[in-house]
């Protein structure tokens, strides 16, 4: 009898245990699971997965790094199995430091219901856990939180599910992924500050797509310009690129680049880009680091687009695990690469960059069939796409060749009544000096011409279209003075934020649209006489009046501009009009 207790509370004690375990395990399903993989979480659902998952490991912290204008936080969670969960200990470590931004943009959210699960499994059911003798990972799982309790189930008119989704852009307006330069959003604000503290070796940001219908569920970007080292170039073709596509396809997904099409129609071609700084793979690239854009296809079942995501970055946190002291040598040849080739060789550092569209090589897209149908409420056919998949082999326009270059000065000088730009340059990761003394300096000084503005902002601004002259001049600078030197790690970002030709340039976007106002201004009667003499007294200028005269009909008949042209040329005209404050000290 007394055996036969035992064993029946021995039966009991186990079926509570196993029932416990069932119950443990029920509650880590996301709500994506819950839903039959149709719905994602809401903000506060989100962060209190995350903060379990803090509090069930030792592995996890979960911490803020900002605040949204809606007054949300903006947390990551930091796993690193050696207890370095600050930036000093993470980088002593030896480790690879990997990056995970979900919700950039947040009606594409994917990445966060894909991090949530892989994350559960390290740190709940301890699998991959060997990972982490190599990586310390970072995940961000949402970046634009007020944009993603936006939510509603017409926000992507293009995409498959979740039932509700958030918005693309911020409370503000703003699209978080055209603002890593210009940094007007506190969100990115805040992202910039965390990067660079962090300095990721390796650097995701997670998206759906927009555009046509085709078979890939995932596609993605990474940036191997010529401005990114050789080496590096090298690991992302041989071993990154190899890697990645054979272990997604593996799981079951079609993985390809993420390419736009000749004339609209991939049969016709594809083509590539390189993304500029202003974009997280683009950024990523010029701080010397590599960045991945992950795109899904916005028409696939949203259960597929989780499951494709979840695989990629599976793929990638293995291969970097894999690869981890490689990864963190390369980086570290990256940036000695930038400091040698443009600042110490003085080579031109490309800017901007353009599709070699001469040559090609073959590529078998995996598309569906399409057709056009005609549409009178469009007034036009309308590219519709069939469920009948086609291959074909097509050119694929992969080779960028440099559009522009500019070789950088040793030093740029930036007003102190300019120092607005200064804050988020450092959040950069650029260093800023201050000239303590007053000194006379050989200077490189912009000086622009034929400025136009668009009709309408893009990103709450308006970008100057303009051509410069160079002007060589020696000036005093007074102390007070800001001083970026361009013998920085990030030397190619200096020239990207501090170039006017730099479509990322401070000055494209806005910041210095100030400069191209006019103060002062002349009455008619007052300039005429000056004119006159100054017509007396310069027949070079007098040929300059005649000729304009005889070529501009518009000018001939405007009295105004007529005056305006010896103004513009008088000692009484504003210097400093169309001047760009910040100065280059060119090598000696």
């Amino acid at each position: 009898m007394r055996l036969l207790i035992l064993v029946v509370t021995f039966m009991w004690m186990f079926s509570m245990n196993s029932t416990a375990q069932n119950g443990e395990k029920l509650n880590w399903k996301t709500r994506f699971e819950l839903s039959g993989y149709l719905e994602t979480g809401t903000y506060d659902e989100t962060m209190k997965y995350f903060e379990r998952l803090a509090e069930h490991s030792p592995y996890a912290k979960f911490k803020s790094f900002g605040i949204s204008p809606q007054g949300r936080a903006l947390n990551v969670l930091i796993v690193a199995s050696g207890g370095e969960f600050n930036p000093l200990k993470a980088k002593s470590s030896g480790k690879a430091i990997v990056l995970i931004q979900n919700g950039i943009h947040s009606g594409e959210i994917e990445g966060k219901d894909a991090s949530m699960i892989l994350l559960r499994e390290i740190l709940v059911e301890n699998k991959h856990v060997d990972w982490l003798n190599d990586v310390i990972l970072l995940v961000v799982p949402i970046f634009n939180v007020d944009g993603h309790e936006r939510r509603s189930k017409y926000n992507r008119i293009n995409q498959n599910g979740p039932a509700e989704m958030g918005w693309r852009v911020t409370a503000q307006n703003l699209n978080l992924n055209r603002d890593y330069t210009k940094a007007d959003a506190p969100e990115m604000k805040a992202m910039l500050k965390l990067f660079s503290d962090w300095l990721p070796d390796f650097y995701i940001d997670t998206h759906t797509t927009d555009g046509a219908d085709y078979q890939y569920t995932i596609t993605y970007d990474i940036v191997d310009a010529p401005f990114v080292s050789p080496e590096s170039r090298k690991w992302i073709e041989q071993k990154f690129k190899p890697f990645i596509e054979s272990k997604v396809q593996t799981d079951g997904f079609l993985i390809g680049p993420y390419v736009g099409f000749v004339n609209g129609n991939p049969k016709e071609g594809l083509r590539s880009w390189v993304a500029g700084p202003r974009f997280s793979q683009g950024y990523a690239a010029v701080q010397n680091r590599r960045g991945l854009l992950v795109e899904t296809h916005m028409l696939k079942p949203y259960k597929d687009r989780v499951f494709a995501t979840y695989s990629l970055l599976k793929a990638v946190l293995e291969l970097v695990s894999n690869q981890s002291k490689t990864l963190r040598e390369l980086n570290i040849l990256a940036d000695e690469f930038t400091k040698q080739r443009y600042v110490k060789q003085r080579n031109a550092y490309p800017i901007s960059f353009e599709i070699d569209m001469n040559k090609f090589s073959n590529f078998e897209f995996k598309g569906y069939k399409a057709y056009y149908d005609s549409s009178w409420i469009a007034g036009k056919p309308v590219i519709k796409y069939s469920h009948e998949k086609e291959n074909f082999v097509t050119k694929f326009y992969n080779r960028p060749v440099v559009k522009d270059s500019v070789f950088l000065p040793e030093f740029y000088l930036i007003p102190e009544e300019w120092s607005a730009i200064v804050p988020i340059i450092e959040l950069h990761g650029i260093k800023v000096d201050t000239m303590r003394k007053t000194m006379p300096v050989n200077v490189e000084i912009y000086k622009f011409k034929k400025v136009k503005f668009p009709e309408f902002p893009y990103e709450g601004r308006f970008s100057p279209a303009f051509q410069y002259d160079v002007l060589k001049k020696k000036i005093t600078i007074p102390a007070g003075t800001f001083v970026v030197s361009t013998n920085q790690r990030n030397a190619g970002l200096i020239a990207h934020l501090l170039e006017p030709a730099s479509r990322d340039s401070f000055l494209k976007w806005g910041f210095f649209n100030i400069i191209f106002e006019r103060k002062e201004y002349f009455e008619m009667y007052s300039m005429e006489p000056i004119a006159k003499e100054m017509l007396e007294h310069n027949e070079k200028l007098k040929e300059e009046f005649l000729k304009k005269l005889q070529e501009d009909e518009n000018f001939r008949n405007n009295a105004w501009q007529r005056l305006n042209f010896f103004y513009e040329r008088s000692p009484y005209y504003d210097k400093k009009h169309n001047i760009y404050p910040v100065m280059r000290v060119p090598f000696e």
